[in-house]
């Protein structure tokens, strides 16, 4: 029976009440022209606010901190009014809602950055290509990060954090996953720094780490989550010990009180969730390729407490009825997961239409 089901039973995320395990993983939708949410994507949230909770698409903590097109923000004014009317409307259905911090780093261009060059731990380009207004072009070479760029970065998500809470968002979510900035400062091969941000696993942990105080200093830890891909390669990232990293990382994270560790995906031969469970002991939402009876027999083993579910929230807005009712989802329409208006984006039918 749905009712017996501990994927729809209400659960308790640091300071945040969930009342239910499903969660929205966050999605890049390149829908907020001049960086700054609008009244489509508070349409866009407010119709899946039926979820446990909804953690946004990647938004950036500061400027340099910008690497897709038509991504919002969480540093200017007109970014917060932009995100108290998404907060506002989401609360109005009921719903949960916390910014995912995304500072790309090198995964950008400076074609998105007023003409200045992207930002990383070493000066080493990632393989592949960024669209920009005028086409595809490679990644660049970023800058390595000075001392004061790094203080810079990790400031941000204090600030940025206080202006989500400013804004009447439930929380954060620190993007430290698919080599973004602190996966890239995590990654051997994206940084080979020689000073106390490179070299060692507690060193290439220093960034995320210090991500994490400077937004639990700003909103309390019972606000602040954080998201891994431990074994990910996404964005040219490697990692030569994964078991180590992550070890030291939980280990790390344990003493702070986070509401939540947030994992995607898990490498071979390795079991993530267990080793999370073994050295952080906190509260973990576990993503990528669940249904319902996947996620309810890992929330049943007690590998998690809630799951994300990503693409079938996407083009199913009433994701938990859905579930719950064992019923058909809508396919998504792919070609419309980037930039464009409604289309692809909050006009997929629910159960009730």
């Amino acid at each position: 029976m749905s009712q017996d089901s501990p994927l729809f039973a209400p659960t308790q995320l640091g300071s945040i009440t969930l009342a239910n395990r499903v969660v929205m993983a966050p999605m890049t939708r390149n829908r907020s022209p001049g960086l700054t949410p609008n009244a489509l994507n508070a349409a866009y949230y407010t119709q899946r606010a039926s979820a446990g909770l909804i953690i946004t698409e990647g938004t950036a903590p500061e400027r340099m901190g910008h690497g897709y097109i038509d991504i919002p923000g969480l540093y200017n004014a007109a970014q917060i009014e932009g995100w108290r009317a998404v907060a506002a409307a989401v609360h109005a259905k009921d719903g949960k809602i916390a910014a995912q911090l995304m500072h790309v780093g090198r995964i950008s261009h400076p074609d998105l950055l007023d003409g200045e060059t992207p930002i990383g731990p070493s000066a080493i380009a990632a393989k592949g290509d960024m669209y920009t207004h005028t086409g595809m072009k490679p990644l660049p070479v970023p800058r390595a990060m000075t001392e004061a760029e790094i203080a810079r970065a990790i400031a941000s998500y204090g600030s940025a954090a206080k202006n989500a809470v400013a804004a009447g968002l439930d929380g954060i979510e620190i993007h430290a996953a698919n080599g973004y900035l602190p996966s890239q400062f995590l990654a051997t091969n994206a940084n080979q720094r020689t000073d106390e941000w490179g070299g060692s696993i507690p060193n290439r942990a220093r960034f995320a780490l210090a991500a994490v105080d400077a937004a639990v200093a700003a909103i309390g830890a019972g606000r602040v989550g954080i998201r891994v891909s431990p074994g990910g390669t996404f964005n040219d990232i490697q990692d030569d010990d994964v078991e180590g990293t992550y070890t030291h990382l939980f280990k790390a994270l344990a003493p702070k009180g986070l509401a939540w560790l947030h994992i995607m995906g898990t490498p071979k031969d390795l079991d993530i969730a267990a080793l999370a469970k073994k050295h952080y002991g906190g509260k973990v939402i576990l993503a990528a390729g669940y249904d319902r009876a996947k996620a309810e027999a890992d929330i049943g083993a007690g590998r998690a407490e809630a799951i994300a579910f990503g693409v079938p929230f996407l083009a199913n807005p009433d994701l938990p009825a859905r579930l719950r009712a064992n019923a058909p989802l809508n396919a998504p329409d792919i070609g419309k997961f980037y930039g464009g208006g409604a289309a692809g984006y909050t006009d997929y039918p629910t159960l009730a239409a």
